[in-house]
């Protein structure tokens, strides 16, 4: 794969890794090992796993790598059949909408195919409208951002009921009472969301999500935006700290291309994208938890990116670019001043319509961070937890948080960032990070890595002995 080849189509999910790839140096396929001829024993594995588990249409394929399979060869079958559908049903606009504008994100087209009957149409019917709406003005119509309002009164509530069941458990657990700390609470957050009295994470996923913004044409980056492509080419090639930490963990990966060679508008100057488009972005975002996920844990790559969720920081919560802009991918002190001019740019020219946190996003922020609020929401409707990463995943969840106070109930902050600001952030969201590693990659590292504690607490409330089967003797009443 050359620089210069396209990776996926627009919209589309362009490179996938399974959940448990402890078996990939067997499989020959991880950067580095690819010219060596695996050991027999592996070359049998791999070839039972061959079997047995790549099958077509199947999501989970066994603990290979899976290079990205090109969608102008092979549609997913649920589009082309809302494709037929639609061309059956006579909708003289339908090949219009699949125009320029509609084929940035032709995902949104299908809908979340694992959530309940109602919240499905819900979903399905906010991605038709975003589409049909996205050549539309916001002045002329403001349904897109209408169809998202209204899925939050349709939110699900945690579930007392499967939390008290793990309290209890827990309480006979060979150990102190709250001995493990936070731990405990874990599980039993887990537990109210996914509402079983013992909760799973049979197949946790890592959902991550690159755009380019035109922000970058500002100067606000120590690297030109072609960094975002090559970095979408190192994740295929299984080059990233995101691979590996997937790979280490057991969790499966997710990489979505948004619109690259678009970038969205410079903040300075203009919004960034349009309501529909927006819109559309945030539905093509909750397709992310499509299929059986259990766990999702959020990331993004964007060169750009720490400048326009800055920018959606200080119009959600006050102050000045000073306030937020930190140094991102390590800028020197006249890169620093660009973007902190950047921010007040922007706050200045599109002050007077940032009351309203959809408005925040579509005109400060990113098809990534767009996106990232839609898997966010989807993940609510479906009582999927969620781990946050860093300062950019942040703002997504800014939003939705303001816009109902309890939208990232079933939300947990994965770690706090390196990035100047986020520690802020953190406070303002309420959320307490599992980790404090001094990171500031992004990619959904820092989230994937709180998820190999979440996963250790789950195992202690799980299979530790109770001390009835344990023979061991009890707290002195």
């Amino acid at each position: 794969m050359t620089a210069t080849e396209p990776v996926g189509a627009i919209g589309e999910a362009i490179f996938v890794q399974g959940a448990g790839d402890e078996h990939q140096r067997c499989d020959g396929e991880r950067r580095g090992d690819r010219r060596r001829q695996p050991p027999r024993a592996c070359r049998d594995e791999n070839q039972r796993r061959k079997d047995t588990d790549d099958r077509p249409g199947d999501r989970h394929h066994g603990n290979r790598l899976r290079q990205p399979v090109r969608p102008e060869r092979d549609l997913p079958r649920r589009r082309r059949e809302w494709q037929a559908r639609e061309e059956a049903e006579g909708d003289e606009n339908v090949g219009e909408r699949r125009g320029e504008h509609a084929t940035l994100f032709p995902h949104a087209l299908r809908f979340v195919e694992d959530a309940g009957q109602g919240r499905r149409f819900l979903l399905r019917t906010l991605a038709l409208r975003a589409l049909r709406h996205h050549e539309v003005s916001m002045a002329a119509s403001g349904l897109p951002f209408d169809d998202i309002r209204a899925l939050f009164p349709l939110m699900p509530e945690a579930s007392d009921r499967a939390a008290d069941a793990v309290r209890e458990r827990q309480a006979e657990l060979t150990k102190p009472a709250g001995s493990l700390g936070r731990l405990d609470e874990i599980v039993a957050f887990l537990a109210s969301w996914q509402d079983k009295a013992m909760p799973t994470i049979y197949h946790p996923l890592v959902a991550v999500f690159a755009a380019n913004h035109g922000v970058v044409a500002k100067g606000v980056s120590a690297y030109p935006a072609s960094v975002t492509r090559a970095m979408l080419e190192n994740f295929a090639a299984g080059g990233a700290a995101i691979n590996q930490i997937c790979a280490t963990y057991g969790i499966g990966l997710k990489v979505f291309e948004l619109a690259l060679d678009l970038p969205t508008g410079d903040i300075t100057e203009g919004p960034a994208m349009d309501e529909a488009a927006a819109a559309a972005t945030i539905a093509f975002g909750m397709e992310a938890i499509a299929g059986d996920v259990d766990v999702l844990c959020l990331g993004e790559m964007g060169i750009g990116n720490t400048t326009v969720a800055a920018a959606i920081y200080a119009a959600l919560y006050g102050g000045t670019g000073a306030d937020w802009v930190g140094r991102g991918t390590g800028v020197d002190d006249p890169t620093l001043g660009r973007k902190i001019a950047a921010v007040d740019a922007a706050l200045a020219l599109h002050g007077d319509h940032l009351k309203d946190p959809l408005e925040v996003l579509r005109r400060l922020g990113g098809r990534e961070i767009a996106a990232m609020v839609g898997a966010i929401l989807a993940a609510r409707m479906q009582r999927v937890p969620v781990i946050l990463d860093g300062f950019v995943v942040c703002a997504a969840a800014a939003i939705l948080q303001k816009l109902d106070a309890t939208a990232l109930d079933h939300c947990m902050a994965g770690h706090v960032s390196a990035e100047q600001a986020h520690r802020a952030v953190l406070e303002k969201l309420g959320k307490a990070p599992l980790l404090d590693l001094g990171m500031r990659l992004g990619e959904g590292t820092g989230a994937a890595l709180a998820l190999g504690v979440v996963k250790a607490a789950l195992a202690c409330t799980r299979d530790m002995a109770t001390f009835s089967q344990a023979g061991v003797a009890g707290k002195i009443a």
